[in-house]
């Protein structure tokens, strides 16, 4: 009994980081998903079908009772300005950015981000990353650009406006993740997950819908649903609410730097897909490249210290009872089943 009790420990040690390479795996295909879907979509169009779907979900998990969320309208409220970093202004801004530049150009400058988010932790949080998680931090973000410059040396010409975007991009996934870190001291991560997935769907459908009636073609709004149903599935289920629950865990576990580097993991992912599914060559920039990714998100967790549970200072305004996820033992502990 004793043992497994150890060996249960040493897999809720662990659950963290196994929930960050699934985050990485999920959002890594979902670049396929996506590319092609936009050949038939518009952006909003599409964003709007993704996220509908993702509530359409989670709605129905908790019609079913497999999962339970409390939350009332202060709880949307203290949580709107982590939803307007992500989805809103984060799938707004990579979305342009791609179309103004290209998928290379904007894998290198989105590879930033972990840069922007220990910079962040330190004057948000007070979380500082020790030399060498800035090293391995460094590395990972190295490998990314190294892979892609290999890959696309003749980039004709950057766009000034989708650079901005791109700039727009990853200052929002940034803020996302101290924002995430935060919310994390109140809400449980379905909680954060659900009112993510709800804003989203509110103002992208708002957004495609108002689109329609411009053009007058509002009666096709759901046609794509005949033909790329699986692509939104894939998207709305997979890689918004199972992959967003996921990542909210991840930073409500250990720090937003050691949660931002997973991301890098997802050129990785793309190098397989593209192997496995598009029959693509791996050069030898590639498998270096994808070393030092490894070698990144390996160090950075590796070096960090003791992960702990983030908590507002005891100076902040207290929380009521009925909008604290700390006063529900069902928030708390995520709500499932």
């Amino acid at each position: 009994m004793h043992s497994l009790q150890e060996e249960l420990v040493v897999m809720l040690r662990y659950l963290p980081y196994l929930a960050g390479i699934g985050v990485a795996l999920t959002w890594g295909f979902s670049f396929m998903f996506t590319r092609g879907a936009l050949d038939y979509l518009s952006p909003f169009h599409l964003l709007g079908l993704r996220f509908a779907a993702a509530v359409a979900a989670m709605a129905l998990l908790r019609v079913l009772g497999i999962i339970r969320i409390k939350i009332n309208p202060k709880d949307y409220l203290s949580l709107l300005p982590l939803a307007f970093f992500q989805p809103i202004l984060y799938f707004s801004s990579e979305t342009f950015g791609v179309l103004l530049t290209s998928a290379s150009y904007s894998g290198m400058m989105i590879a930033i981000i972990p840069i922007f988010v220990a910079i962040l932790s330190v004057f948000v949080l007070r979380e500082y990353p020790n030399r060498l998680q800035v090293f391995f931090i460094l590395a990972s973000v190295s490998g990314v650009i190294f892979i892609i410059f290999m890959d696309n040396q003749s980039i004709a010409g950057v766009n000034p406006l989708g650079t901005l975007a791109l700039l727009g991009a990853v200052a929002a996934a940034a803020s996302y993740n101290i924002a995430s870190r935060k919310a994390s001291a109140d809400y449980s991560p379905l909680q954060t997950t659900w009112v993510m997935m709800v804003v989203g769907a509110v103002i992208f459908n708002s957004i495609a819908i108002t689109q329609h009636l411009v053009s007058g073609n509002l009666g096709i709004f759901f046609a794509p649903l005949e033909s790329l149903w699986v692509t939104i599935i894939y998207l709305g289920v997979v890689s918004s609410v199972a992959a967003f629950f996921m990542y909210n865990y991840v930073l409500s576990k250990v720090t937003a730097t050691q949660g931002s580097v997973f991301a890098n993991m997802v050129t990785v992912v793309a190098i397989g897909a593209g192997v496995t599914f598009r029959g693509e060559t791996v050069f030898w920039y590639q498998l270096v490249g994808t070393a030092a990714i490894l070698a990144g998100v390996w160090g950075t967790n590796r070096f960090a210290p003791p992960p702990r549970e983030y908590h507002e200072p005891v100076t902040t305004a207290a929380i009521e009872p009925e909008n604290s996820a700390k006063s529900d033992p069902e928030a708390t502990t995520g709500n499932l089943f």
